[in-house]
């Protein structure tokens, strides 16, 4: 028995090793790469290394690396929602009748097919969710809120916040 104990100690230790091998091999460079690619998903590898101060191959190999290790998720394009049909946001806070796990994952599985929640978080407080919803304009939040919140059976609360301006948006 004592063995066994040791054993576990042991896969522990090192499997907490090597989570903290991972958190702390972001670097100064890794750093400058990941803001880099922030501004500008786009760039190209020559002129990204060229910025972090880096030849393109040893640039390169760092950018692939930190999208095998997940840090970098993916590079999309950032629209402008009006020209989309998406120019009216509205931010939208939701309580649930009940805080059960199956009430949760329903909720969580319409928001998902509602293609104008942009964003939904589960969040702690008075409420349980958060949601970004860009649609073209106050006739379709209103058609949005009745035929899609409104049928949602676990909602039991909606507060409606329409945004009229953002004076910081940085998500990519």
């Amino acid at each position: 028995m004592l063995d066994r104990t040791r054993s576990n100690r042991l896969a522990f230790i090192l499997h907490l090793d090597i989570i903290l091998q991972y958190m702390t091999k972001i670097d100064k460079i890794d750093r400058r790469i990941l803001r880099e690619l922030e501004l500008d998903g786009r760039i190209s590898n020559s002129d990204l290394a060229e910025r972090v101060g880096l030849s393109a191959s040893a640039c390169l190999r760092r950018v692939q690396e930190l999208e095998r290790r997940r840090i970098i998720r993916g590079y999309k394009a950032i629209l402008d929602r009006s020209y989309v049909g998406g120019g009216f946001t509205v931010l939208v806070t939701v309580g649930l009748s009940r805080h059960l796990k199956a009430d949760q994952e329903a909720f969580e599985k319409a928001m998902k097919a509602a293609p104008e929640v942009r964003e939904c978080h589960n969040v702690s407080g008075a409420i349980e969710y958060f949601l970004r919803v860009e649609v073209a304009d106050l006739e379709a939040y209103k058609f949005f809120h009745t035929e899609v919140l409104g049928t949602v059976p676990q909602v039991s609360s909606i507060t409606s916040y329409i945004c009229m301006a953002s004076a910081k948006d940085e998500r990519g």
